[in-house]
């Protein structure tokens, strides 16, 4: 996909007449760097060299729409054949552990989520994941999108991930998916206890010849599982999760009550504004009164019983 990339600007560039230096000069960076890019050596382009090259050179688009097939290079190979996979898939079932999945997710949730990655370098490399994650969702837009089932563990809709206010409308985008009928969703409440997956999260796809995939993923790691035997274990495994799971239509209840619970939850007063509110009652009250209800008595002794 990197020499993709740097063919199509290779060929707009001469097409527009241009230098490798000009056009470098154009997108301020040096004429070498655009040549390690025609020729897909070195570092690969960011989003943002990929979007000023674009506009440089009136690609309408084309080079910011192939830029994420050149970024996933960079992913280990099963992580890059999963991506493959889930976007041939016919049927996708998710399991989330921990944050709402990917396909799901608003985009400040989204970059709350991917800024506290370990292997996070700079800011840029912030915006580039999340632009590549907003990607994948185009597909839930298209005619030959997915059937998408996804199952929450409660903790995921409680967790407020990038505060109040992203969670909030987190939460919204969930609650506007029952107006999506190739989308549902599931909660897997606290009390059903203990299951199979709790260490991290599970995905299984279904594919066009009527093969699966499946994908398990923990905090710092994923697997991806291809052996027949072992995917109709793990597909039985998530069954067992949406059995246990509320229905669609209760589970949306239940994050619509998590919802009111936040908002209510944003009205109140932060700790730290109580205790200073606390601080300007008691000073106002002239010190008449400590903790506890007992009253200042004059000379600091107390009357005998």
């Amino acid at each position: 996909m990197a020499a993709l990339f740097g063919a199509r600007v290779r060929r707009l560039r001469l097409a527009a007449g241009l230098t490798q230096t000009e056009l470098g000069e154009r997108v301020h960076v040096v004429g070498t760097r655009i040549t390690q890019i025609e020729r897909a050596s070195g570092a690969k382009p960011t989003l943002e060299l990929a979007r000023a090259l674009d506009v440089a050179l009136g690609a309408d688009d084309l080079l910011v729409e192939l830029w994420p097939y050149v970024y996933r290079e960079a992913f280990p190979d099963w992580s890059r054949k999963f991506m493959e996979y889930s976007e041939r898939a016919v049927v996708i079932r998710e399991y989330a552990a921990h944050v709402v999945p990917g396909l799901l997710q608003t985009e400040s949730y989204a970059r709350a989520v991917l800024s506290v990655g370990l292997t996070l370098g700079s800011k840029e490399q912030l915006e580039e994941r999340v632009a590549v994650r907003m990607g994948r969702q185009k597909r839930l837009r298209t005619p030959d999108r997915p059937e998408l089932w996804v199952v929450l563990d409660e903790a995921v809709i409680r967790r407020p991930v990038g505060g109040q206010a992203v969670m909030c409308e987190q939460l919204e985008r969930l609650l506007a998916t029952m107006r999506d009928r190739h989308i549902t969703v599931q909660v897997l409440p606290f009390d059903q206890g203990e299951h199979d997956v709790m260490g991290g999260s599970l995905t299984v796809l279904a594919m066009p010849d009527g093969s699966e995939i499946a994908y398990t993923e923990g905090a710092h790691y994923g697997q991806l599982i291809e052996d027949p035997d072992e995917v109709r274990r793990y597909s039985l495994t998530y069954d067992r999760l949406r059995a246990e799971a509320l229905p669609p239509l209760m589970s949306l209840d239940m994050i619509r009550s998590v919802l009111e619970d936040n908002r209510h939850g944003s009205n109140l007063p932060s700790r730290t504004q109580r205790r200073r509110l606390a601080q300007e009652q008691l000073q106002q009250s002239g010190g008449r009164q400590l903790r506890g209800g007992r009253r200042r008595i004059p000379g600091g002794r107390r009357p005998r019983p």
